[in-house]
């Protein structure tokens, strides 16, 4: 991994860590530029809350002078599970005359950005194809090796 590395995290976030990861996984990979304009468009809330992650690594990141902001690369995008709310405060009826609790779930939303060591393809671009020498040049070539 060239070179450096800078993280944001946001806990207990009110938000289902299944919900968030939807957005999450779209993240990684991306340049920072990209993903702030991918979460500025997206419609679920997560992304809301993982701008914000976003863009305080990338102000963790600027605290570095000799890191150029455009070249940072969203390295992990990573929600984990956080404590359930509110214990056991309060029951839904369900069949057979059960009660269970209702779960407030919270997640533990982790950005990490690197440095791109250079310059390299987008996510889901086309690798570039070598240079194709045309045909009436090859045969020429193998005539004068004969």
């Amino acid at each position: 991994m060239a070179g450096k590395s800078f993280q944001a995290v946001h806990r207990w976030a009110r938000i289902a860590p299944r919900k968030a990861r939807l957005v999450a996984d779209m993240l990684r990979g991306l340049p920072v530029d990209d993903a702030l304009a991918v979460l500025d468009q997206h419609p679920k809330r997560a992304s809301m809350l993982l701008r914000k992650v976003v863009k305080s690594a990338m102000a963790n990141a600027s605290q570095d002078l000799e890191v150029d902001l455009k070249s940072l690369v969203i390295e992990e995008a990573r929600v984990d599970m956080g404590p359930l709310l509110g214990g056991r405060a309060r029951w839904r009826p369900r069949s057979q005359g059960r009660a269970v609790p209702i779960l407030k779930r919270t997640s533990h939303l982790i950005v990490g950005l690197r440095e791109a060591a250079g310059k390299r393809p987008r996510r889901g671009a086309a690798p570039e194809a070598p240079p194709v020498a045309p045909a009436g040049e090859e045969q020429a070539a193998e005539k004068a090796a004969e």
